[in-house]
């Protein structure tokens, strides 16, 4: 099992890592450095926000057998909140 600050720092590299890519490759697409900051922040700050809510889902979600309201209400949440964002930038 790693201990917390292993894991922390595992953390903290992944999403390190997640924001060069995605900066990357986001500068690739558009060739502006400006409009791929702004996407990459917006990204990250999304999926924190998200992440928080899905960590949230998970304690209260009872795996007894039963579908429990909580879990399919945020798995509509999240899949409505793709389609959003999806047509709002044109995809």
């Amino acid at each position: 099992m790693d201990s917390k600050i292993r894991s922390l720092t595992k953390s903290f590299t992944w999403r390190v890592l997640g924001i060069f890519i995605l900066m990357g490759l986001a500068y690739l697409v558009t060739g502006n450095i400006a409009q791929s900051s702004l996407i990459t922040i917006s990204f990250h700050i999304i999926r924190v926000i998200l992440y928080f809510f899905h960590e949230r889902l998970w304690l209260k979600t009872k795996w007894n057998g039963k579908p429990i309201f909580w879990f399919y209400f945020w798995l509509v949440v999240l899949i409505v909140s793709f389609i959003i964002i999806g047509l709002y930038s044109g995809l």
